[in-house]
């Protein structure tokens, strides 16, 4: 298959001009970010026409990501994310499945091309350790679903990997057979080391690709950031 045409953009913690118009803001808090290497073959067959797996020393990750997150409300969510590169360079995320528990948020990105999963969820902190879970409702029990409990450590700089895992400034999607980007720009993310101290996880295998064996090549955690979606627009 043919790599993307333009050599990837670079990569920067900080984030680019917000675009306009950006009719939807959110805030996310209580950021967990694990992520694995994955071989760039087990994501390409998962990912929007016109996009290629995004490497970092030849490897691409797969993220499992959760959170608190706000907008028309507030909710909990946990995604399954891989990272992708179109043809003009743009680096972005391609989320496989998005869990929440909020169920009009849910049905109202669906229909927007989002994979949501309404799911049973909870985040519970006590001082340092946050336990995050969740469930999906449907379909009917087995269903997939993930508990994360990790211990935040103290803030850091970042390293260029752990930039490439979280400062990505775009969404890569397929609605209605077009593969298009949507801008999402925030705050630069305030990173913290975290220690993961339990994982019980079934949603990375939900998606097709094969659950971890091993531990996280990266645990981050971000107390909040703030940010707006642009519009999406055809790549």
């Amino acid at each position: 298959m043919a790599m993307h045409a333009a050599a990837p953009e670079s990569i920067t913690a900080d984030p680019p001009p917000q675009p306009w118009p950006a009719p939807l803001g959110v805030a996310l808090a209580d950021v967990a970010f694990l992520h694995w290497p994955v071989e760039p073959a087990q994501v390409r067959p998962l990912l929007p026409p016109g996009t290629e797996p995004d490497t970092y020393g030849g490897d691409t990750h797969v993220g499992l990501v959760a959170f608190r997150m706000r907008s028309f409300g507030e909710f909990l969510e946990t995604n399954v994310r891989v990272y992708s590169v179109d043809d003009k360079g743009r680096r972005g995320t391609v989320f496989l499945t998005m869990e929440a528990d909020r169920l009009p948020w849910v049905v109202a990105a669906r229909l927007c091309g989002l994979p949501y999963a309404w799911s049973r969820m909870h985040l519970t902190r006590n001082a340092h350790v946050l336990d995050y879970g969740s469930s999906r409702r449907r379909p009917k029990p087995p269903t997939p679903g993930n508990r994360i409990r990790i211990r935040v450590g103290p803030p850091i700089d970042g390293t260029p990997l752990e930039h490439f895992l979280t400062a990505r400034w775009r969404l890569h999607l397929s609605v209605s057979g077009h593969t298009v980007a949507a801008p999402l720009v925030h705050d630069r993310w305030p990173l913290h080391t975290a220690e993961l101290l339990d994982l019980d996880d079934q949603l990375i295998a939900a998606t097709g690709l094969p659950s971890p064996t091993t531990a996280p090549a990266s645990v981050l955690y971000a107390p909040a950031v703030h940010g707006r979606f642009g519009i999406p627009r055809p790549i």
